[in-house]
């Protein structure tokens, strides 16, 4: 058996803390100065301060910006980006111009300024798939769970490649039974791979939550009744009940909770337990409609998903997913204009991968939320004001107001005459770094 190294007078936080001169002062390296010399002190990031790169400035003229907070539009716009921030907004007849060193001018000609899309339930895992949401228009994602915490790693990547990746909010693990493979994904978790059917016990519940958050998880995500999207799955069929439920409320300790949920009881054990929002939805009562207003539940209903489900090809392509997403697609649609008359606010999520085969994106989640009956203004309002607001980013996110991020896009027309022209962004600005730029000049 290998010796381990504190057997050798060198302890692992002696190696961490002092990187390569601990390493050669051990003898493990020989003599030589040479390989020590060569490695990086103390583990610095390979860049020339440590910190991410600052993209440059942008100057935005000539457009028509559409403020979903008010539902006003500001004409001939001028809207100026610095240090990943909006600087300045103001109409082109009242802006007192500044110099900025560097700064890129871009004139829209008369196109649309709106905020980026938050899409608050989506599955892009990858920097490919989360490259693709960001050319979509989506410049904020909240992760509805991953495997081995990707969207923890690709966290931090979007700070380093803010022209690739939105800005993530992840979840870790998906808190549910039978984690199977989940358990690799941090080797705390292997007791609960000899749990049969683990997690079900309130602590085995509150273990998972509190490997999640160490893990640096925004959000959870749990559920309370089957899949959709899975062939031999109920997807009215509960799974937690209002107890188990409450145990990962109370684990989360104030984060907000994420609860899959398309059948009445479970949709009524989630809102019971105190859930931050039930997503997808599909069955929800009035009675639990009501609850959800008065405790100020978000409601993210996935109309994407349930439309993917419904036609052949994209994301879900089997027979049995058809038929069932032919059955629910006008269920969902009317819980959603019953949720809006009620008061309840809803959310946008395409609940997509944004896959190569994806056929859906946070824009048309838009567009079909306006399908179902929201106002063009209340279903923008639900990939930004209010996806905000569920996803605790209100003040930084979903305007483009003096102080917020630099998350802009430009379209062709008013998404307030139609939102479909939210799907082909001219201009995608993230943390003002340019993801795409198809505007002729």
């Amino acid at each position: 058996m290998a010796k381990d190294s504190t057997s050798e007078g060198v302890s692992r936080r002696g190696l961490l803390a002092g990187g390569a001169a601990a390493v050669a002062g051990a003898g493990l390296l020989g003599s030589g100065r040479g390989i020590a010399d060569a490695l990086p002190r103390r583990h610095d990031p390979p860049h020339a301060n440590g910190r991410p790169p600052v993209p440059p400035p942008i100057v935005l003229t000539g457009g028509n910006l559409l403020d979903p907070l008010t539902g006003r539009v500001t004409e001939d716009a001028v809207v100026v980006l610095a240090n990943r921030k909006v600087l300045a907004v103001a109409a082109a007849s009242e802006f007192r111009a500044k110099r900025i060193g560097d700064a890129r001018v871009i004139d829209v000609g008369g196109a649309w300024l709106v905020p980026g899309l938050l899409d608050a339930h989506t599955h892009a895992t990858s920097r490919a798939s989360a490259a693709r949401a960001l050319r979509s228009g989506a410049t904020t994602l909240r992760i509805a769970s991953s495997t081995f915490y990707a969207d923890v790693a690709l966290r931090a990547l979007a700070e380093w490649l803010p022209a690739e990746v939105p800005t993530i909010q992840p979840v870790g693990l998906f808190v549910r039974p039978f984690v199977g493979d989940d358990v690799l994904s941090d080797p705390r978790l292997a007791p609960l791979a000899a749990i049969p059917g683990a997690p079900q016990t309130p602590e085995q519940l509150r273990f998972l939550v509190r490997v999640n958050l160490s893990r640096g998880a925004d959000h959870i995500k749990t559920w309370a009744t089957g899949r959709a999207g899975v062939c031999a799955q109920d997807p009215q069929q509960t799974t937690y009940d209002v107890n188990q439920l409450r145990a990962i409320v109370e684990a989360a300790g104030g984060r907000p909770v994420m609860c899959h949920s398309h059948g009445a009881v479970g949709c009524q054990n989630a809102v019971q337990a105190g859930v931050t929002s039930i997503e997808h939805g599909t069955f929800v009562t009035d009675q639990t409609l009501a609850l959800m207003r008065r405790r100020g539940t978000y409601f993210v209903p996935t109309i994407s998903a349930v439309v993917d489900l419904s036609q052949p090809g994209g994301e879900y392509d089997e027979p049995c997913l058809q038929e069932r997403g032919r059955a629910m697609l006008p269920v969902l649609q009317s819980a959603v204009r019953r949720a809006a008359e009620l008061g309840v606010p809803i959310a946008a999520g395409a609940d997509t991968a944004y896959s190569e085969d994806a056929v859906t994106s946070i824009a048309t989640e838009v567009q079909y939320l306006h399908e179902a009956g929201l106002p063009p203004l209340d279903a923008l309002r639900a990939a930004t004001t209010t996806a905000a607001r569920l996803m605790r980013v209100r003040g930084n996110a979903g305007r483009i107001a003096r102080g917020y991020a630099a998350d802009v896009l430009v379209v062709d027309a008013s998404p307030l005459d139609d939102p479909a022209t939210l799907q082909a962004p001219k201009l995608v600005i993230h943390a003002g770094a340019i993801a795409r730029d198809e505007l002729q000049r």
